[in-house]
């Protein structure tokens, strides 16, 4: 395979390259194939899907393996719809299709066959519904460390008796090796990220991907329903902006053109997602769907296409000169996340489905979008729950939070490298909320936590409602910091919910009146035994839009 050796001539195409292996087609095609990484559907529309699989060739072969794919309107029923694709050896042997001609508003149920008569397993999506919708359930997941637990939130996802769709803002990947982050949870539990280095090559995300798609509740998962996904910044490396990351060094790794270049090759291979079609290079992967009568989910990218370098204190210890420094550039009203263009086509789409009437309007959006200040843990009701936790941290950990709440009592939030970090960027997106007359929910990942957020603009309106979904795995200051989602509640007025102990996902039912969002938690992820619970559960009504509810 290519080798990311081949940086340097592979940063003269730019931030929007693509990998190309040589020889496209192998005139060899082996005899057979398994299907060891399941299947998977993704970003429906009215009469179809993209239906995604991975063929491994028997006997370790490397050609091309040529696919039929089926669609039936039943789950034993004979398919109305059938074609050929091939799983090229370019391509890691993963296929996409496009299913169309089919029925809006219905599930449907598909499989793929490989030569040799080895049938693949059957798959589940639901096309878009046309015209008028009652009822809505989206599952909502993000920030998903393989080392990091059990997926245990999918396998209770799959078993969910409605579930239109998965939507997944990211961090489905991370790019750490074993002694990274959530290495030692690996090691216990038996998670050891493949490869066991840090990802850096073409090989290297392949691989990664691969290992993420043959867990059995992920597979259950993309067997359940069609995932419309985006990638955070673990699909590449941490903390990701336009040029560079926190967890990138070109000295030792090589162009950051390049490794993004090979991370989104290797997502577009492995994800059931379309190709962008934009004219704006591969990061461009903004689009929207359509709920029938009933909604609109528009889904922004915040990392690769615009991002502005996230903004940080210099020194290990900084002085007040410094943080008034990160104060000032933090404030700059260049700074980008969305940039122009992006966002002009969102208002344009939140713009067009309030004029079509539809009550709401979703937003999937990668990192918080709610103001969060640093909280302040010797005061507040829950002082008391994070008292004992504090003695018992390490002195490297305690000397982080003393850093931490430095930059808090200076004045910067509680985290930097969400929309906090750019309020004049986030201002302009309030402005086109309001220009399209669209009071959206927004949906975030990234943070680790759970989150029922009331969105205020500058001059005091609230804009917006906010859910944010927990991670699947990923730790959370939670960890160290039990209670702590309880102090960030109280202390802010945003946040009118915070959980950052439990892992899990949101289960998001809308209908004309009103949307409630159940955050549900497990009870453990280190265990592939566990309890369900629902943490809480919130709701929002259509209309003249009012603070977030407790249910």
């Amino acid at each position: 395979m290519t080798n990311i050796g081949r940086r340097g001539a592979l940063a003269l195409i730019g931030s929007g390259a693509t990998l190309v292996l040589p020889g496209g087609t192998h005139a060899a095609t082996p005899r057979g194939a398994t299907f060891d990484h399941g299947v998977a559907s993704g970003d429906p529309a009215r009469d179809g899907a993209v239906l995604w699989t991975r063929a491994t060739p028997a006997g370790g072969g490397s050609g091309d393996v040529a696919l039929d794919w089926h669609v039936s309107t039943t789950l034993d029923g004979k398919p109305v719809r059938s074609g050929r694709v091939v799983a090229r050896a370019a391509a890691d042997h993963t296929a996409k299709v496009e299913a169309t001609g089919l029925a809006p508003g219905q599930d449907h149920w598909f499989w793929f066959t490989a030569p040799g008569g080895m049938k693949s397993p059957v798959g589940r999506f639901r096309t878009l519904p046309v015209g008028a919708v009652d009822r809505l359930v989206i599952g909502v997941a993000t920030c998903q460390l393989y080392p990091g637990g059990f997926f245990n939130a999918y396998a209770d996802m799959a078993k969910q008796p409605r579930l239109d769709a998965v939507v997944h803002l990211g961090d489905y990947i991370y790019e750490y090796g074993e002694d990274g982050y959530g290495g030692d949870i690996g090691k216990k539990i038996g998670r050891v990220p493949d490869p066991r280095h840090e990802i850096v090559s073409l090989d290297d995300y392949r691989r990664r991907h691969a290992q993420v798609k043959t867990d059995p509740d992920m597979q259950a998962a993309h067997a359940r329903a069609a995932f419309i996904c985006v990638w955070d910044d673990h699909e590449v490396a941490n903390d990701g902006w336009i040029g560079g990351a926190e967890n990138h060094d070109p000295k030792t790794e090589g162009s950051w053109a390049a490794r993004k270049a090979a991370a989104m090759q290797a997502y577009f291979e492995w994800m059931p997602i379309r190709e962008s079609r934009r004219g704006l290079g591969r990061a461009a992967i903004y689009r929207s769907f359509e709920f029938g009568d009933l909604a609109t989910l528009a889904m922004v990218e915040t990392r690769l296409l615009a991002r502005s370098e996230q903004v940080a204190p210099k020194g290990q210890a900084p002085t007040p000169d410094q943080y008034a420094a990160a104060i000032a550039e933090r404030a700059r009203p260049d700074r980008e996340l969305l940039g122009a263009v992006q966002q002009r086509w969102l208002e344009q789409t939140l713009s067009a489905s309030v004029r079509a009437g539809k009550p709401w309007q979703l937003l999937g959006n990668q990192v918080v979008m709610a103001r969060v200040a640093g909280p302040d843990l010797e005061t507040g009701l829950a002082a008391k729950a994070v008292g004992p936790a504090l003695a018992k941290l390490s002195n490297t950990w305690r000397d982080r939070l003393e850093e931490a709440k430095a930059s808090y009592r200076a004045g910067l939030p509680f985290n930097l490298d969400s929309w906090d970090g750019y309020p004049p960027a986030r201002e302009r997106l309030y402005a086109s909320f309001r220009k399209a007359n669209s009071s959206p929910i927004v949906l975030s990942g990234d943070s680790h936590a759970a989150w029922s957020n009331d969105l205020y603009d500058d001059g005091g309106t609230l804009v917006a409602t906010e859910f944010g979904a927990t991670a699947i795995t990923s730790p959370s200051y939670g960890s160290l910091l039990p209670g702590l989602g309880a102090v960030l509640a109280e202390q802010n007025r945003e946040v009118a919910f915070c959980d950052q102990d439990a892992k899990g996902y949101i289960l998001l039912t809308l209908t004309p009146d009103a949307a409630t969002a159940q955050h549900i938690g497990l009870s453990t992820v280190f265990s592939r035994t566990f309890d369900r619970r629902v943490v809480a559960t919130h709701r929002v009504t259509s209309g003249a839009r009012a603070p977030v509810a407790t249910v």
